[in-house]
């Protein structure tokens, strides 16, 4: 029998940002036992050193082969943490076993697989592109041909737009030689969603959530250069406030939406698109933001992400913070996505780095590439060569900046492939 005498926190899948609710929860006095669901290969490759700052370390994809694991150690787990998109689903399931907070298992699967969410979504009423389940890419042509052009191809359960193909016309539909078959997680595809390109505006929204009342913490429009359809949605974005036009229209939608999945405690991270006949819901991920967000909301709010998540996960028996009161923020933060999109190459130099590290507002460089390295195509988060984190006094400075970066940057290659 388990004799526990610590208590102590269960993270799934702590990497990349996840990390941080590592020191979030030594802060807290919690032990931390770590549970890695992902894919080896993967795991081993991208995050060697995963299991740092671990006191427990479990490999388990299965919640009844974690439960009886977590037997064998002397910890009481006080709340179960899905710190990165793969574990929703799987810290559902476990948190309802051991009795702990959660937003239960009857729509975990719609939280988690696309394909479910908008059949779960589409029945409550909530508007979703149309759409069509395909389970080979065999399948696609003819689903993308019913639908209509232009459509989108991507995988039920990703993220960081891993495998998301936009396609413009028939003949797209039926070339998908280089179609990726595994998704951010290394897991294999056996699973993809064709469905309805949406035009306009596309809105982050993040949520905190407590009880069934959900706090919108704040909206992030991606922006394009210009009019054209894209897959990826990378490229500049920046902070909206209340005075957009569109704001409270995509409030009440995302409400709605996360009422009708069943999200009524923690974080959540929804992206909606913004069109002429209404707001159509993309995907909601039960789980704090990835990308810059976090590490702008810890520089220009009051906001500990990491440590303000963590209040929701465990089972304290009082109101969060971020529910008794709304944020704070000191500056409008923004991020560019500097991406190849010509043609893949072996890097030479990527110009204009320390002129960006010197303008005003530029809060943080991420660098992808060396060098020497082969360059793909931007096709996903995995493959941007430059990110920036922004701020500014208004969204008129991050726009300003998000443009000198883009007129400071370019990227050369020493060869290209013709492949």
């Amino acid at each position: 029998m388990n004799t526990s005498t610590q208590d102590a926190v269960l993270l799934l899948d702590p990497v990349n940002k996840g990390a941080n609710f590592k020191p979030a929860a030594r802060e807290r006095g919690l032990a931390i036992v770590s549970v890695y669901t992902l894919e080896p290969a993967e795991l081993h490759g991208r995050w060697t050193a995963h299991a740092a700052g671990d006191d427990v370390t479990l490999y388990a994809s299965e919640a009844a082969d974690v439960v009886e694991q977590l037997a064998r150690h002397p910890y009481r787990i006080c709340g179960v943490v899905p710190a990165m998109e793969s574990a929703v689903h799987l810290a559902e399931q476990v948190a309802e076993q051991l009795d702990l907070p959660g937003n239960g298992t009857k729509l975990a699967l719609a939280r988690r697989n696309k394909a479910e969410m908008r059949r779960v979504t589409q029945a409550a009423g909530v508007r979703v592109p149309e759409f069509q389940v395909v389970h080979s890419l065999d399948e696609v042509p003819e689903a993308a041909d019913r639908i209509g052009y232009p459509a989108i191809l991507k995988p039920t359960t990703g993220a960081g737009s891993h495998g998301v193909t936009l396609l413009p016309d028939a003949e797209a539909a039926r070339h998908l030689e280089d179609q990726e078959r595994r998704d951010l997680f290394g897991w294999e595809v056996a699973e993809w969603l064709v469905e309805r390109y949406v035009r306009g505006r596309e809105i982050a929204v993040n949520c905190f959530s407590f009880e069934g009342r959900h706090r919108v913490v704040d909206m992030w429009e991606y922006r394009r250069p210009d009019d054209a359809d894209y897959d990826l949605p990378y490229w500049g974005s920046v902070q909206i406030d209340d005075t957009d036009p569109d704001w409270q229209r995509v409030e009440e939608f995302t409400q709605t939406a996360l009422d009708t999945l069943g999200i009524r405690s923690g974080p959540s991270h929804t992206e909606v698109k913004c069109s002429m006949d209404g707001v159509y819901l993309i995907e909601t991920g039960a789980r704090l933001p990835g990308g810059p967000i976090t590490d702008q909301w810890a520089r220009h709010s009051d906001i500990r992400p990491f440590h303000d998540a963590l209040e929701f996960y465990l089972d304290q028996g009082r109101q969060p913070r971020l529910i008794e009161s709304a944020p704070v923020f000191r500056a409008i933060c923004g991020a560019s996505a500097i991406c190849n999109e010509e043609r893949p190459g072996t890097l030479a130099v990527m110009r204009g780095l320390e002129e960006v590290r010197s303008l005003p507002g530029v809060d943080e460089l991420l660098v992808t590439y060396q060098p020497g390295d082969h360059v793909p195509i931007t096709r996903n988060t995995k493959t941007i060569p430059l990110g920036v984190w922004v701020s500014g006094a208004s969204q008129e400075d991050v726009m300003m900046t998000l443009g000198k970066i883009r007129e400071l940057v370019t990227i050369e290659f020493t060869e290209q492939d013709e492949s």
